[in-house]
């Protein structure tokens, strides 16, 4: 696998993270959580950044920012209770066959 993939993967790990921390913190009234939040994003926007010397930002972008939402969407029906309609389920549906789609077909996805 290229680095470039490993580093993605890491950023998209460390912003789901961040963004579980963001919900344990309460609107930023616990300690703890609130400074997770800010180191993952922090840590993740670093990831990201490294990726981005090999690919597009748009592809980047969209990779990390949709498997973010659906791995969060997973994380918040298993911590925290949140349960999905039939209707959102479908949408993370496409938003992972169109990452699928960038992946596998476009030759967009590295320079």
């Amino acid at each position: 696998m290229p680095t470039h993939y490993i580093w993605l993967f890491f950023a998209i790990l460390t912003e789901t993270l961040g963004t579980t921390a963001l919900q344990a913190s309460q609107q930023f009234s616990r300690l703890w959580p609130s400074i997770g939040v800010v180191a993952f994003y922090g840590l993740s926007f670093y990831c990201m950044s490294i990726a981005l010397k090999a690919m597009p930002v748009g592809i980047v972008y969209a990779i990390w920012s949709g498997l973010g939402i659906v791995l969060i969407a997973g994380i918040g029906f298993v911590l925290f209770g949140q349960r999905l309609d039939l209707p959102a389920i479908l949408g993370l549906g496409l938003i992972i066959a169109g990452i699928l789609v960038i992946h596998l077909f476009s030759a967009s996805s590295t320079h």
